[in-house]
């Protein structure tokens, strides 16, 4: 499968299970209420707090299944790897998942907010919670599998018919049965299942058959050995990743009101779609770098690496920039309610600033997994988590979520400014001007010129209609400038023409 090919599936899956995510979301606030939605926002947290426990793995699966479908990898050993990892994944799903169960009466009386709910109803919610989680970490391993192995059409058919049912056929069984946080949850519960069952089935038939290896596959964890330490490089990462992107989330949890907090949470998710439109490239070119270096092929790799670059810079950076220039007119077109967009935009208008800059930032991480050397990734986070996830603690606690959003954005550019360009050096000499110069810059820069330039005249305002009519249109204006500038987005696009012409 040609890698374009994935990246246009993954785009497509991407923007659906998105789109629908956040479109169904006012919906969502209601008929539950923002109180009751404020659970939904604290499920999403747990859910990535709950990736502390995941320890490199799913990473490492995909990385290994890249190598095995490459060649570099003997059936018989990926096999073994794999059972292993299978029993680790399990251990840890099974801990994890009781551990949030025991915690649950805890975590809802104690640490939220809950003003007007039932308790007994935020305990049993939390209760699902915990086994709900447990089981979609448990997806991790197959879906690794299945992204390793580049089946990326299919995967991203399963996350639409899984987003639907998660998110849409959710108002059937409240329509039926209550707008209660209970319904919610089991229905996330029922969903949770029927994923896992469906991602076990592909990456099962995926591995190689054990009628085609030389011996049994046996028991043991010495396979995991020789991946253990960029497993764990990976897993150190990870959690310091959870850490620096979900402090402010879990901090503001604890102070505001579960309401207030609802709102807080629809803003920061709407400015995390610029990093869900980046995910499909990042995940399209992760397992293709991987085999690349694994051939040898280094001057091929970084040139994957370029054009991803300057693709994730059209598409994130005009998103960011527009979102950043009209976030109350997307807010109240999204929502229809013009309070809540004016206390959330400037939020919202922080978070999509700091989320282009991480959009760019990850592209190193990809380069060192490529390489299987983690060793620059974990310096740096290191020392992220020591002088800037107190900032953002402090921040919230002192601000709220306008200083948790300074503190994310101030972030991700200092990372974009100093760290970027050293990683580059150690691993790439002479990569990061010409990155930096002409894969970034020579594409951002005259979006921003253009979209200041529009926003210095009255733009119309009206209904939500008018509003979301701005927004569509500042959108394409930046989009189209961002493609015109990038000379590969350019190319490529002149090329389909050319060939649509042609037939």
């Amino acid at each position: 499968m040609s890698l374009k090919t994935n990246i246009l599936a993954n785009y497509a899956s991407q923007l659906y299970v998105t789109g629908v995510g956040i479109l169904i979301l006012p919906l969502y606030i209601k008929y539950m209420g923002a109180e009751a939605y404020g659970l939904v926002g604290f499920f999403t947290m747990l859910q990535a707090w709950f990736g502390l426990l995941d320890m490199g793995l799913t990473p490492t699966i995909g990385r290994e299944t890249a190598r095995y479908q490459g060649g570099s990898m003997p059936p018989l050993a990926y096999r073994q790897l794999f059972r292993a990892l299978s029993l680790i994944f399990i251990t840890v799903a099974l801990v994890g998942g009781s551990g949030l169960l025991l915690l649950a009466e805890e975590i809802a009386e104690q640490w939220l907010k809950v003003e007007s709910l039932e308790m007994s109803s935020v305990v049993i919610a939390v209760q699902i919670m915990a086994v709900s989680v447990a089981l979609r970490w448990m997806c991790g391993l197959y879906r690794g599998v299945i992204t390793g192995s580049e089946r990326l059409i299919w995967l991203g058919g399963f996350n639409a018919f899984i987003a639907t049912v998660r998110f849409v056929a959710v108002f059937g069984s409240m329509w039926m049965f209550g707008y209660t946080p209970l319904v919610f949850f089991t229905h996330q519960l029922i969903v949770a299942l029927v994923e896992l069952a469906g991602l076990f089935w592909m990456g099962r038939r995926l591995l190689p058959t054990k009628r085609s290896l030389p011996e049994p596959v046996g028991w043991s964890f010495r396979p995991v050995r020789p991946v253990l330490k960029f497993a764990l490089t990976i897993a150190f990462t990870s959690s310091i990743w959870v850490f620096v992107t979900q402090t402010d989330k879990l901090i503001l949890s604890g102070i505001l009101p579960l309401g207030e907090y609802g709102y807080f949470t629809l803003a920061v998710l709407v400015a995390s779609g610029i990093m869900v439109i980046s995910g499909p490239i990042s995940s399209a070119i992760m397992p293709r770098m991987a085999r690349l270096n694994a051939e040898g092929l280094n001057g091929e790799m970084i040139q994957v690496y370029r054009n991803a670059t300057k693709l994730v810079t059209v598409i994130c950076g005009s998103a960011a920039i527009t979102i950043a220039f009209t976030a109350e007119k997307l807010l109240f077109a999204w929502t229809g309610d013009s309070n809540l967009a004016q206390q959330a935009a400037p939020i919202l208008r922080l978070y999509a600033i700091g989320n282009g800059f991480l959009a760019l930032v990850a592209f190193p991480y990809y380069l060192q997994y490529a390489l299987g050397n983690l060793r620059y990734h974990l310096i740096g986070n290191v020392v992220i988590v020591c002088l800037l996830v107190p900032s953002i603690i402090y921040a919230a606690r002192i601000y709220g979520g306008i200083g948790a959003g300074w503190v994310w954005l101030g972030l991700n550019a200092g990372l974009m400014l100093f760290w970027v360009g050293f990683v580059h050096g150690k691993l790439a000499p002479g990569l990061h001007l010409p990155w930096l110069l002409n894969d970034i810059a020579k594409i951002v820069l005259p979006v921003l010129f253009v979209l200041w330039g529009v926003s210095q005249f009255s733009l119309p305002e009206g209904g939500r209609i008018v509003e979301i009519s701005v927004v569509a249109a500042l959108g394409v204006t930046a989009l189209s400038v961002a493609v015109l500038a990038s000379g590969h987005a350019k190319s490529l696009l002149l090329s389909r023409v050319n060939n649509a012409w042609s037939k």
